[in-house]
């Protein structure tokens, strides 16, 4: 979403048409505040004084969208989600792109150079008194129509919605990776896992420095037992990125361990009547709490205030029989305890 950069010269070519005097002064006014509410940062005002300006200009036979892309983007700041949504959605089905040209040529006498409008600069270009006639066209704003729109859809929880946006305009701007970022929440809004790990590879194939791609791939590849162990490999390259990465070592910890409460239920289920069994399942679980406790300890380390991380590595502490360390963890989560607000 971009910031509008806007002055009183935005509407100049708006006044270049030689409307009446009422029309034009009714224009600078509109014009001054819609200005002065954007950049007082009261967007909510803004907005609707820039679709007033649209409304004039187009009374006297200018369609001039840019305004409402400029009201649109007023109330997107504003946080109006609903009618932002109506309006980048009327634009992109438009086909309105927000590219100008600007008409410029200079007076020979003079030495100034003019802004002129379409018309005017073709009949001048026969007047000896100009030259230098020259055309510039802007950048544009339809990229941040598909960014915003996809957005704005995405958090008023509308994904498939939000699809059709993403879809149409990553077929005019296939490499744009803020598109591709709002797909992929796109369809892990809407449930779609399969195209959510697909995308989220995509992505990591291109860009393989996300720390957060290959947090959310861990995620979704910690749900299947035949992928755990490729989950713990892209929670390890998420730290590896991002050495601070909380929640990383959390599900690094969680992954390693695996179902505990289901494997403390078959211990205790195969104690009486199958001892054996029971030892080889007690021993596999002081493993695996063992392969989790330098994870644990990093969680720990990166985020000491955490209730969660502390528990866990008492727990942890506790099964690999470290009293000493269960002892320490015992009295931090007391502390931390006393020092949680009450609920």
């Amino acid at each position: 979403m971009k910031k509008l950069i806007l002055g009183m010269a935005i509407v100049a070519s708006a006044f270049a048409f030689g409307q009446k005097g009422d029309v034009n002064a009714k224009l600078q006014a509109t014009n001054k505040e819609a200005m002065d509410a954007y950049n007082a940062k009261n967007y909510a005002a803004a907005a609707p004084k820039f679709v007033e300006i649209y409304d004039l200009l187009k009374a006297n036979g200018q369609d001039n969208k840019i305004y409402m892309y400029y009201a649109g983007l007023s109330h997107a700041l504003a946080n109006n989600s609903d009618p932002a949504i109506k309006i980048y959605t009327d634009l992109v089905n438009s086909g309105f792109t927000g590219v100008e040209t600007t008409y410029t040529a200079k007076e020979k006498k003079s030495g100034q150079v003019v802004n002129l409008d379409k018309a005017t600069w073709e009949l001048m270009k026969k007047n000896s008194d100009y030259s230098d006639f020259k055309t510039e066209q802007s950048a544009g704003v339809e990229v941040d129509l598909y960014e915003t729109l996809s957005l704005l859809l995405l958090n008023a929880k509308k994904p498939n919605e939000a699809l059709v946006i993403i879809e149409k305009g990553l077929a005019k701007f296939p490499n744009n990776a803020k598109l591709k970022e709002n797909q992929t929440t796109a369809y892990l809004q809407s449930g779609n896992m399969d195209k959510f790990v697909t995308n989220l590879k995509e992505q990591l194939a291109k860009n393989p420095n996300d720390a957060t791609n290959w947090y959310n791939l861990g995620v979704m590849q910690a749900k299947t037992p035949a992928t755990v162990n490729d989950a713990l490999e892209s929670f390890k390259k998420a730290i590896e990125l991002k050495p601070d990465f909380a929640n990383a070592y959390q599900n690094l910890v969680y992954t390693t361990i695996g179902d505990d409460s289901k494997i403390v239920a078959d211990i205790n289920a195969m104690r009486k009547d199958k001892p054996d069994e029971a030892s080889k399942l007690i021993d596999a679980r002081r493993e695996r709490f063992a392969k989790a406790l330098p994870f644990a300890e990093s969680w720990y380390k990166v985020d000491p205030k955490n209730i969660d991380a502390v528990s866990t590595l008492k727990e942890i502490y506790v099964v690999t029989k470290n009293l000493d360390k269960v002892k320490e963890m015992k009295a931090k989560e007391a502390e931390l305890s006393a020092a949680a607000p009450a609920k």
